[in-house]
């Protein structure tokens, strides 16, 4: 049986594994399923994950530190996107973004964590 590139249906020749004739085709390949409309979604919201995670790094050098609300709005903080929770024994729910936590405290302050603090 003849193998044929997944892009444009030419024959393959060499590596037994090969699925593409050429870098080009690769890459169109790949380029072409980043782009439908599915995609697009997941990129936005992994987005907003990177800048919250990277808003918590960027004001939490230490791995621990309570900062105000409005300071975590103003750098563009999105509350509503978070990749997972912790809950502690006592029944405390902190919320991450990748390693970047962050957990509400009284009084519109957050309590910023990193998870390489605790390991």
């Amino acid at each position: 049986m003849e193998r044929k590139c997944l892009e444009c249906g030419d024959p393959l020749h060499g590596r037994i594994d090969k699925k593409f004739c050429s870098d080009a085709c690769r890459n169109t390949y790949h380029n072409r399923l980043k782009s439908s409309y599915g995609n697009n979604y997941i990129r936005r919201i992994n987005g907003i994950l990177m800048r919250n995670r990277n808003i918590m790094a960027g004001l939490n050098p230490q791995g621990k530190k309570s900062v105000h609300k409005s300071r975590l709005l103003k750098k563009g903080f999105d509350f509503t996107f978070f990749t997972s929770h912790y809950v502690t024994r006592t029944g405390t729910v902190y919320y991450f973004c990748y390693d970047q936590g962050y957990l509400p405290l009284e009084n519109d302050f957050y309590m910023l964590v990193s998870r390489n603090t605790w390991d």
